[in-house]
């Protein structure tokens, strides 16, 4: 029973981007669940079914929201999996938070010119408030 979860949210992970895929996509996506089945006996293979996951989404080019739950389903199914099936709250809430946040960077259509240019200060000033806690 332990072994459930952490399964079903691997096979979601892999069905949410792998319902349509053909060629080389198809078959990324039959090693992906591949892997999620040896991942119940063997826990590293669950990395190797996220990466063959990623690898289907980008040779299929998936639908943001498809891909974003297959970002979602991975970030669970990885953390149940090596985390003997327990996911503390805060995990699951920055994980919906972060595909939200994503999904909306790529579906808003957004025409601002000069927005490329703020991209790197953005960043810049993301990467000092999360640094700050650790140079007091």
């Amino acid at each position: 029973m332990k072994a459930l979860a952490p399964t079903v949210f691997g096979v979601l992970m892999v069905a949410a981007v792998g319902y349509r895929a053909d060629g080389p996509a198809l078959l990324a996506a039959v090693a992906a669940l591949t892997a999620v089945g040896v991942s119940v006996w063997w826990r590293p293979a669950a990395t190797v079914a996220v990466l063959l996951t990623v690898g289907t989404a980008v040779l299929d080019a998936d639908a943001p929201m498809a891909t974003a739950l297959a970002g979602l389903a991975a970030a669970a199914y990885l953390v149940l999996r090596h985390g003997e099936g327990r996911a503390t709250p805060p995990t699951m809430v920055g994980a919906v938070a972060f595909a939200l946040a994503a999904t909306a960077a790529v579906v808003v259509p957004v025409d601002v010119a000069w927005l490329p240019l703020a991209a790197p200060l953005a960043l810049l000033a993301g990467y000092v408030l999360a640094l700050r806690p650790f140079t007091r």
